[in-house]
């Protein structure tokens, strides 16, 4: 296997791996309780969330480091961007699981009900970590690997153009949901969610099942040199 299809099958795997955190919308959900510090019963659901967070935070920063060497013969400023926000997207998402943590804590200490109001605050922080880091930083992401991918074709454009119709919607969610005009996990904010999610799970599933396409990996394209 030559380095660019062990490229693509790395990172690849590595996007695929950025899904297993999709159980902690149950897992996590004795946690938003507003009587879980003071409740009783076991906080395995709330930890095992907190892990598959954290793996998710990883993994996010390997598709960058590894994507890195070969789409910065695109446009490395735009490739250092990608980098960048995959690395500010990790660090929200372990802040994120560090506060649904800290409500673990609490309840483990037996604070008590003078900690309910902390606890509720900690899970509120939580949700607003999350709409920055796992919604608003997948938009610039689209945008930024799916431009240097888009004009290098080393995937097929309809993969980065779905990511580029995902953005927008993505975004307009978001920014409705910080406003308060609809809840982050109402049919708006998963229907405009869903595009971004498929962008994502689609290059992943290519770059494992087939990698880059050949020609442009050959030619070192650069993307200012479309490749015709």
């Amino acid at each position: 296997m030559d380095s660019p299809r062990k490229t693509a099958l790395v990172a690849g795997a590595l996007y695929l791996l950025t899904f297993v955190s999709i159980p902690t919308l149950a897992l996590y959900g004795p946690v938003r309780d507003r009587n879980y510090v003071t409740g009783a019963g076991p906080d395995t659901g709330a930890v095992v969330g907190g892990v598959l967070e954290v793996i998710v935070a990883f993994a996010c920063v390997g598709t960058a480091i590894v994507l890195f060497p070969v789409v910065k013969r695109q446009n490395e400023a735009v490739a250092l961007g990608f980098v960048a926000s995959r690395v500010l997207e990790a660090a929200t998402i372990v802040a994120g699981v560090a506060c649904l943590l800290a409500v673990v804590s609490l309840r483990r200490a037996g604070a008590g009900a003078d900690a309910l109001m902390t606890g509720q605050a900690l899970v509120s922080l939580y949700d607003r970590l999350f709409l920055l880091g796992q919604s608003l930083m997948p938009v610039v992401n689209a945008l930024l690997l799916g431009s240097l991918l888009y004009r290098s074709r080393l995937v097929p454009r309809a993969l980065p153009v779905l990511g580029f119709v995902g953005a927008p919607l993505l975004a307009a969610a978001t920014l409705a949901t910080m406003a308060g005009l609809i809840e982050r996990d109402s049919t708006w904010a998963v229907v405009a969610a869903l595009p971004i999610a498929l962008w994502e799970l689609s290059l992943g599933i290519r770059l494992v099942v087939k990698g880059f396409n050949p020609a442009p990996v050959a030619a070192g394209a650069r993307m200012d040199s479309p490749v015709a």
